[in-house]
């Protein structure tokens, strides 16, 4: 059964091009190959994980005045996400990356202009705090500015879910770490909001109690294929990935997060909840896309071998 709220997302929707060349790139030159227009930015790309796992959500965004606009609003309306609270900036682009990639897909170069992220500010957030404190989560994202992130830790009564994104824009949730319910870094994000160095299992359980000691509710370090650290109180204990036939890494987080929000709001132990949500970013990485259609609940749930009442 949804929730009579819908969770709320606040952060990044992108435009993604993609050009990707037939063969090795040729520097000042025009490159035969192809060019892929598709919806990404980790707030988006959460949010559309969250709906493929039967969440209804809701997006804070900020969008241009441009027909990558139209294209956004018209993609989330027809997968059910919510964009009537977006802001919306008449003269500003919406969020766009651009990126080149030789034959063996790797990028050789991008450009990413996200500067409309500045536009979701402390003041469009408060505006929408009804909205915020209605929801049974909040899921934030470090693509925001400093300043809304700290306005959404002082004001949002929601619990607070924050994806770090990069270990530069980790740095934007220092001050804040116990004013979130739960936090998804990786190994080098934990080192870097914890300040423990992470080489062995007694730094790795150091680095988790430090964060933790904030006044965070439960961390979970992702460490790739080792798995997943989990910890919350004094529970501490590593969940191994399922097996997986990867095929594109780049979706792996964004679904990770989606599994933990959906494990926390059907109510699931620690553990259980870590499993589905290496269960869904399994998934996730075994599609050509960002985002893989193939998730549903169920397919997660089975794939952690748990049980759910759907």
């Amino acid at each position: 059964m949804e929730a009579m709220h819908p969770t709320t997302v606040c952060g990044g929707v992108n435009i993604d091009i993609c050009g990707k060349s037939f063969d090795p790139l040729i520097p000042v030159d025009s490159n035969p190959g192809t060019v892929r227009l598709s919806l990404g930015g980790v707030g988006r790309n959460i949010a559309h994980n969250l709906r493929l796992l039967g969440e209804p959500v809701s997006m804070l965004t900020a969008l241009g005045g441009d027909l990558y606009a139209k294209r956004v609003q018209e993609h989330c309306q027809s997968i059910g996400i919510d964009l009537s609270h977006a802001r919306h900036v008449p003269e500003a682009a919406t969020s766009t990356y651009v990126f080149l990639a030789g034959p063996d897909g790797d990028m050789a170069m991008a450009v990413c202009d996200a500067e409309i992220a500045n536009a979701i500010t402390p003041a469009y957030l408060a505006t929408q705090l009804p909205l915020l404190n209605q929801s049974p989560v909040v899921v934030l994202e470090t693509n925001l500015p400093s300043q809304s992130i700290r306005y959404l830790a002082e004001h949002c009564t929601a619990p607070l879910f924050a994806d770090p994104v990069s270990v530069t824009k980790a740095e934007k949730l220092r001050g804040v770490l116990g004013q979130l319910h739960t936090l998804k870094p990786n190994k080098l994000e934990a080192e870097l909001l914890s300040g423990v160095p992470i080489t062995d299992d007694e730094s790795l359980e150091r680095a988790a109690r430090a964060l933790l000691s904030t006044g965070l509710r439960r961390v979970f370090i992702s460490l790739g294929a080792e798995g997943l650290y989990c910890a919350e109180g004094a529970q501490r204990f590593l969940c191994p990935c399922p097996e997986t036939n990867l095929v594109n890494a780049t979706g792996g987080g964004d679904a990770l997060m989606a599994g933990l929000v959906k494990g926390w709001l059907l109510g699931l132990s620690l553990e259980d909840t870590a499993r589905l949500a290496l269960a869904c970013s399994a998934i996730a990485v075994e599609g050509a896309q960002t985002i893989n259609s193939q998730l549903s609940l169920s397919a997660a749930a089975a794939r952690a071998e748990i049980a759910i009442s759907i």
